[in-house]
């Protein structure tokens, strides 16, 4: 049953007809009696001469009753009228005060259906459009902060590497810089060393000239020390001329902050006033996903469908099919050109036609969960347990690895059929979650809790998603179907039975499995979670349902425990 305040306080775990004697499952209301019926009591009731005239219509379309509150002037009778003047509602009695006297009155019911209607189409707007909206502007307000994030982290490493440059230039120009010191003080260095060498040969000069002299000194006669001194040798040469060395100087450069800062680049803001978002108007956003141009297409046609169909009294089986090889059908997926694919809980994963050939056979380590799902314009795609990866199956029947899910198990699968996206639910330790890729296999979406911080889901083992984008899961562990809208908001919890396949259709439907003790059925409830009625039960030869899905003709598919035998019904018309 329908747990969370936001479900329309009308959900109900089972609609009984209100005539006495009668418990049958009903799906009509008399607005004038106020009381649920079966078909059977409606044209019983139609026939009465005293009720022939009431309005019955369908039970979402209903009155609602008006609520008993007593009137504070006079406490023994009902609020029954507005009064319109006042505003304000009153009992019959107050009609004839003075405080209302010659007032207009209407029925307060009448004006308290409006206001509800009123509410239900507010709340409506809200989940249309307000919720849908605002998240699709969170979500690009998300990629918005990636993206600056990553030009942050471009601009950092374009800043890092001139820095490098101007490093690695400076660099070299001080290289050069040393080289040339280095050139001219060797030149210096040699002109000084030639001088220092000049003056030692001078001054080895003067001490042979001393010992000359001193030879002189004591010669046998004085005639020879006058000639001598009369020779060119004794005239002394003169000191070598030498120069000082003019050293090289170096001339700091002149810079300054604003110099570096030109040479290394400038961050700047750009002189723009920022753009508003785009909010899509109210009235485009009737589809809460983005299809793309062929399901655009396709969303019209169910749209289209949508206005035609409405539910048959009771569900006929128009045919069926046999799949060899298996004991079980846990889980179908459709293919293209009459192919289905049908698991059973011993990893086999058959593909079969119509006419029960087997077409291929694929060994997995799933079990019996709905662990597998046909894409549109696409091949199989099945996750595989044991290895934490979801596998494709390409156009030549090759397997190859789609997705990596890391530490976490995937166990059931559904590919979107409004925008191509692949929900998967998936279990580690005990706590399970929705992950939601885009077709080429990248994360976009994780689902795991709901806004007070609970686990939503415990394992989700079956999974599918309804046409206003909300996501569907069946949770065996938790005993109940968990919803959530598109953007991970839980909606509610539908409990009180075991759930296993799910599956939704183009009235917003949801149908699921239920194992029952003994026997099992097919749940119908509307897509806020309000219960219907008992869609399949062993009446219609339906005994252990495991599994169901629907094709393009609206027709519902049935898998069932111990037989191989699937079963096709019309339930729409």
């Amino acid at each position: 049953m329908a747990s969370e305040s936001e479900i329309p306080p009308d959900a109900q775990h089972y609609l009984v007809c209100g005539t006495e004697d009668c418990e049958r499952n009903c799906q009509l209301y008399c607005n004038d009696c106020h009381q649920p019926m079966c078909e059977e009591c409606r044209d019983e009731h139609q026939k009465n001469k005293k009720t022939k005239s009431h309005e019955v219509v369908p039970y979402k379309l209903r009155k609602r009753q008006l609520p008993v509150e007593k009137c504070k002037i006079h406490p023994t009778k009902e609020m029954v009228l507005l009064c319109e003047e006042c505003q304000i509602p009153i009992c019959y009695k107050c009609t004839a005060t003075k405080e209302h006297r010659g007032h207009a009155f209407t029925d307060l019911e009448i004006d308290f259906n409006e206001k509800v209607s009123l509410c239900h189409e507010e709340i409506a707007k809200i989940r249309n459009y307000f919720e849908p909206a605002s998240q699709d502007l969170k979500k690009e307000i998300d990629g918005d902060v990636t993206e600056i994030k990553k030009i942050k982290d471009g601009i950092r490493t374009s800043m890092k590497a001139e820095a490098e440059s101007v490093k690695n230039l400076v660099d070299t120009v001080t290289s050069e810089n040393i080289k040339q010191v280095d050139k001219i003080v060797q030149s210096l260095l040699e002109t000084l060393n030639g001088q220092n060498q000049e003056i030692d040969d001078y001054k080895n000069y003067l001490n042979d000239l001393i010992k000359t002299y001193y030879g002189y000194l004591s010669p046998s006669n004085i005639g020879q020390i006058r000639l001598n001194l009369k020779s060119e040798s004794f005239i002394i040469r003169p000191i070598p001329e030498t120069s000082k060395p003019v050293p090289p100087v170096f001339t700091a450069g002149q810079y300054s902050k604003e110099n570096v800062a030109k040479l290394l680049g400038r961050i700047t803001v750009q002189n723009t006033k920022p753009e508003n978002r785009k909010i899509k108007p109210m009235e485009t956003a009737s589809t809460q996903l983005k299809p793309t141009g062929k399901q655009s297409k396709q969303g019209r046609e169910k749209s289209d469908v949508k206005q035609t169909l409405s539910l048959s009294s009771s569900a006929t089986k128009v045919r069926e099919y046999t799949v060899p090889g298996v004991d079980s059908v846990f889980h179908i997926s459709l293919g293209k050109s009459g192919r289905l694919w049908v698991s059973d809980n011993a990893g086999n994963l058959f593909q079969t036609d119509l006419h029960g050939k087997q077409l291929q056979k694929i060994q997995s380590s799933n079990e019996s969960d709905g662990y597998h799902t046909v894409p549109q314009d696409a091949n199989l795609i099945y996750t595989d347990e044991d290895n934490n990866v979801i596998n494709r199956i390409t156009s030549d029947n090759t397997i190859t690895e789609f997705i990596k899910t890391r530490d976490w198990k995937p166990l059931s699968i559904h590919s979107s059929h409004i925008n191509g996206d692949i929900l998967v639910g998936m279990w580690i330790d005990g706590e399970g979650k929705v992950t939601r890729y885009n077709k080429t296999g990248t994360e976009i979406q994780n689902i795991q809790r709901d806004n007070k911080g609970q686990g939503l889901y415990s394992l989700p083992h079956y999974i599918t998603e309804n046409i206003n984008g909300d996501v569907c899961v069946s949770d065996i562990n938790k005993d109940a179907v968990v919803v959530v809208d598109k953007s991970g908001q839980h909606r509610f919890s539908y409990t009180g039975l075991g759930p296993l396949g799910i599956c939704t259709d183009v009235l917003g439907h949801i149908l699921v499995c239920d194992k029952g003790i003994f026997s099992g059925t097919v749940y119908l409830l509307d897509q806020d979670g309000q219960f219907l009625s008992l869609l399949l039960t062993e009446q219609q030869g339906v005994k252990r349902p495991l599994c169901v899905c629907l094709d393009n003709e609206n027709n519902l598919w049935v898998g069932q425990y111990l037989t191989n035998t699937v079963t096709v019904y019309k339930y729409l018309q």
